[in-house]
């Protein structure tokens, strides 16, 4: 546990966001391009829909009143929607329009002055569920349910569904949505079976998907809120060669004083 002195990204998500602390995984990239400016704090949780996060989150989130005891979360990346939209035999289905409304919901508890959760100095993007290849993880699931066969809970034209349906939301709130879903698609050549370069087992991303996903995601935050880009971001604490600086002048303390993060 350290001090409160600085500030953070939170991403917010499934197993897609969980598996992406892995070395090859978009919370990699994300901790190495905002290192000594911005902590990036993982909070996947594998097979988590938007039903369950809202409790999660609402215990992870600090309440109004406790908010100075925590690090000032200025990026919050929600990426949810792969599990929702499985099939509706699945336990992990959650019906389109109450997706929708829990990601509203989400937003809301961010934005809205009269939230236990009211962040106002936090920006949101979301990230849309990726494509799938229902063929590659049909057997995926089997194993993993201890099964010799399981029944199709994915569909490439539902994950697309939901996808749509998080950039609707997505332009009501003002919300920027990285569009996982049909830059992954568009790098797969609109084939399915041009997504397995990007898709380990049908469902997650391999470090291909994962690179794809980062790279919008930098862009987007390098259009829609510039100043949380890691080139204008300074470090929290200086650079060794400006310590040297300090001893030359005596001002040791005064260099080492935490800056903010921001130019």
């Amino acid at each position: 546990m350290t001090a409160n002195v600085q500030d953070a990204i939170v991403l917010l998500g499934d197993s897609l966001t969980e598996f992406a602390a892995a070395p090859e995984g978009f919370a990699t990239k994300l901790g190495e391009a905002y290192i000594r400016k911005l902590d990036v704090v993982n909070r996947g949780f594998a097979g988590y829909n938007t039903d369950w996060i809202i409790p999660v989150f609402e215990q992870i989130w600090p309440t109004q009143d406790r908010r100075h005891q925590y690090p000032r979360t200025r990026l919050l990346v929600v990426w949810l929607g792969a599990n929702d939209a499985a099939r509706a035999h699945s336990k992990h289905h959650v019906p389109l329009a109450r997706y929708e409304a829990n990601l509203a919901w989400l937003v809301r508890a961010l934005r809205a002055p009269t939230s236990a959760h009211y962040s106002p100095d936090t920006r949101i993007v979301f990230v849309s569920p990726p494509p799938v290849q229902p063929e590659r993880w049909v057997p995926v699931l089997a194993e993993s349910l201890g099964q010799p066969e399981a029944p199709p809970d994915r569909d490439l034209e539902q994950s697309r569904a939901y996808a749509e349906a998080m950039g609707r939301l997505g332009a009501r709130e003002g919300v920027p949505v990285v569009d996982a879903w049909g830059r992954i698609w568009e790098a797969a050549g609109w084939s399915s079976s041009g997504l397995t370069p990007f898709l380990c087992d049908g469902l997650h991303l391999t470090g291909k998907g994962y690179q794809i996903v980062y790279d919008a995601l930098i862009a987007t935050i390098a259009e829609k809120f510039p100043e949380l880009h890691p080139d204008n971001l300074q470090l929290t604490f200086p650079f060794y060669t400006d310590v040297f600086e300090g001893l030359d002048r005596n001002r040791v303390s005064h260099v080492l004083t935490k800056k903010l993060a921001r130019l």
